[in-house]
């Protein structure tokens, strides 16, 4: 007897820092519809992200995103399989965005709600270029995170090292606002450091025998190497800081990710986050491919996204040490019903809640925030633990709770 598989269809959704996106994936490989808003013009008035902002713009963009998703795939709610979300490390209240949405999207259409690790999403997006090789090692480089992660199967994360202080991504952007270039910064620098010669001194961080990185020494350098050059009247070579900056950074990420490979005896080599797409990078993971004859998988669709949503229906069963915290994590399901037609109010009046008495002070963050106002300093990245608590601890029987943002754990909705 021939079995015909149906087909899986899952509806992801991101809104981890400044852009709000959805997708739509089939068989955890093809990439059917793709939706992005950017915020990068309304941010590069700041040189950077302004966490309250980008949750703003997050509220005004979200339903607008997952409609056109779904517009531009031809389908609708009924076709999709499971809804996935990003459920951290990010800005806290752009992730509550997501978070909300995909929510009430699983209460009111009955579909499975699966939490993904936002980590994790980058380096499986390596898979819908080609297969993983497994024992691997994932460099993860990108504006929140440096690390360096060794998988010996799938959904198996074992974290050798990170940053000790800056991302190498943030650390592009601070050089890039020294030398008074426009936000996104960082390929920008890379642009530059491709026209100049290392010729500026700086120090080589972290020379030591760890796993782990060090950016904020270098970005000091940078600017203190720039003060020097104002305060005497004298005008820096762009080019040459440039060039001479990427050096360090990129031999400091390379020499790390050599050690990983050669001490734990691995040919595969995963290169995922934001700062993959840096051409001076890419060209050194050139070489150490080269060196020492590796299959090396660069992340390729940093622009396309969906990131987080390829081989979904695995992601609820996957296992984490180091710092990804959440293991064995569940798929949630909500059977509760809610017209459709209730959606958009549902999820503006819960998330409309959630500011204000974020914003008026809630003690969430009492230990290192005593005003608790975590909104308007999105800044701290939440765990992973507490953002999965909040996606399942808020999704009770028989209403919903918004206790763990909130503070009000017995307040109705809808009944």
């Amino acid at each position: 007897m021939i079995v015909v598989m149906k087909d899986t269809y899952i509806l992801g959704i991101e809104s981890s820092c400044d852009e709000t996106s959805a997708s739509i994936v089939k068989n955890g490989r093809v990439d059917i519809s793709t939706v992005i808003s950017s915020q990068i013009d309304v941010h590069k008035n700041y040189g950077g992200v302004v966490p309250e902002i980008a949750s703003r713009h997050h509220v005004k963009n979200i339903t607008i995103v997952i409609e056109e998703c779904l517009t531009k795939a031809n389908m609708t709610m009924d076709d999709i399989d499971a809804i996935a979300i990003t459920y951290g490390p990010g800005l806290i209240g752009s992730l509550l965005v997501g978070l909300e949405a995909a929510k009430t999207l699983a209460f009111v259409y009955n579909k499975p709600l699966i939490p993904v690790h936002h980590i994790a999403g980058h380096i499986y997006a390596n898979s819908l270029e080609k297969e993983m090789s497994f024992p691997l090692i994932a460099g993860v480089v990108r504006g929140g995170h440096t690390e360096l992660i060794l998988m010996e199967d799938h959904y198996k994360f074992e974290k050798l090292g990170g940053t000790l202080d800056d991302a190498i991504g943030e650390c592009y952007d601070k050089v890039a606002r020294v030398i008074n270039l426009e936000y996104p910064g960082g390929p920008k620098v890379d642009k530059l450091a491709h026209i100049g010669k290392p010729s500026y001194k700086l120090p080589i961080p972290l020379q030591d025998n760890s796993y782990n990185f060090s950016f904020s020494g270098l970005k000091s350098a940078v600017i203190n190497l720039n003060h020097k050059f104002v305060q005497n009247g004298e005008k820096i070579n762009k080019e040459d800081l440039a060039a001479s900056f990427q050096h360090v950074a990129i031999e400091s990420i390379i020499s790390k990710t050599k050690k990983a490979l050669v001490d734990n005896n691995i040919k595969n080599l995963i290169v995922a986050g934001g700062v993959a797409a840096n051409q001076g990078l890419r060209e050194e993971v050139e070489k150490l491919q080269k060196e020492l004859d590796l299959n090396v998988d660069i992340e390729k669709i940093l622009d396309k996204l969906p990131k987080v949503f390829n081989q979904i229906q695995e992601l609820s069963n996957y296992e984490m040490s180091g710092n990804y915290g959440a293991t064995n994590v569940p798929t949630i399901k909500m059977n509760r019903e809610l017209s459709p037609e209730k959606f958009k109010l549902y999820f503006f009046h819960e998330l409309t809640h959630a500011i204000q008495t974020s914003q008026k002070g809630t003690g969430l963050y009492d230990n290192d925030k005593k005003n608790g106002d975590f909104f308007n300093e999105g800044l701290t990245q939440i765990t992973a633990e507490y953002l999965y608590q909040i996606s399942s601890e808020t999704i009770k029987q028989p209403y919903f709770y918004s206790g763990v943002v909130t503070g009000q754990p017995n307040r109705t909705v809808y009944s």
